[in-house]
């Protein structure tokens, strides 16, 4: 039976129509015309059960409106700190799916982070989903006269080592603002350019996922291309997953291929777009607009877990490596 059935959709339905004016505004933002959908998201989120979905989303409405979520757009990061986020956060989009998904790139091993204050990791993040809800799937959705709902992402994995834990409590507090408010918005999670690091990890994590996000992730070899071409164009394609003897070697034109990077076009329409919203809000509450902060939520025990079981293999398998290293050391210096 599915977890999103009449019987189910009803009850769920019913339970939202005491809704005040304040959270009925925002679940409008959130469902772009398409509530029906956005109610099967949370459904699917808690495996079916209708008062645990109906808590969650409540508790998403609520979150959004004490952050003012409606208005995050409104609020670009100033422009030296956005390159800043942009040069250590590596995520972009870099077009989309043969079936109209869009595709996001995410430099998972050579992100560094530090630049800038963690409040414009955060910022910039729920920016970027924003902008996906709001903007490109309705866009998508238009274009292909279908509902669109969801993205594809492909995660590059290279330079993965062990400083990637030090951003580990940053990283865990994004997770879970996605987790909680924004749930199955990922269609499937392609990793590349694995490294021994991942897939030592990968081995221990992946039992304790739950069985529907374990379907979702898929560990393709190498660079991926030859897999991903069979869900987009190599036109789609990130720019780590491309021959490299085929890009251009002109600076200008590689930070325009590079879907990470300030110059790449889905960056440009992005912080553009959060200017000309910023500058419609002031005109209209002639308030210049404040700076945006939300509080980073709680772990949840389940992740936590996961976090922990990571910090462990990492550290295990950096471990082996550093042995290993030394006692090839020694067997060089004994030749």
């Amino acid at each position: 039976m599915d977890v999103w059935n009449d019987e189910a959709m009803k009850q769920f339905q019913s339970l939202l129509e005491t809704l005040d004016e304040q959270h009925k505004n925002t679940f409008q933002n959130m469902h772009q015309g398409y509530p029906r959908e956005t109610l099967v998201r949370f459904l699917k989120a808690r495996d079916g059960n209708v008062p645990k979905a109906h808590k969650m989303l409540i508790d998403c409405l609520q979150w959004r409106v004490e952050n003012e979520i409606d208005n995050v757009l409104a609020r670009p990061i100033p422009a030296d700190s956005y390159r800043s986020v942009r040069d250590s956060q590596l995520m972009g989009m870099s077009g989309y799916t043969k079936e109209g998904l869009p595709v996001i790139a995410v430099g998972v091993g050579l992100s560094t982070y530090g630049k800038v204050s963690d409040k414009y990791y955060v910022q910039s993040h729920i920016q970027m989903n924003e902008y996906r809800d709001r903007v490109i799937l309705p866009t998508a959705t238009k274009n292909h006269g279908r509902y669109i709902g969801t993205c594809v992402k492909v995660l590059d994995m290279t330079g993965l080592r062990l400083s990637a834990l030090n951003q580990m409590k940053l990283l865990t507090s994004i997770s879970t603002i996605d987790d909680l408010n924004y749930p199955e918005k990922t269609d499937t999670y392609y990793i590349v350019n694995a490294p021994y690091v991942f897939s030592a990890c990968w081995k221990v994590v992946k039992p304790l996922l739950q069985e529907r996000t374990r379907k979702k992730v898929q560990v393709l070899q190498g660079c991926g291309k030859e897999e991903l071409l069979k869900v987009m164009d190599y036109a789609s394609l990130p720019h780590f997953c491309k021959d490299s003897s085929k890009l251009t070697k002109h600076n200008a034109t590689m930070n325009a291929e590079n879907c990470y990077s300030l110059d790449h076009v889905f960056h440009k329409q992005l912080y553009n777009y959060m200017k000309q919203q910023a500058m419609i809000m002031e005109s209209i509450s002639q308030i210049k607009q404040e700076s945006f902060y939300v509080e980073l939520p709680e772990t949840d025990p389940d992740d936590a877990k996961i976090v922990k079981t990571i910090e462990i293999e990492f550290r295990r398998v950096e471990s082996k490596n550093g042995l290993n290293n030394s006692l090839n050391g020694v067997a060089v210096r004994g030749l």
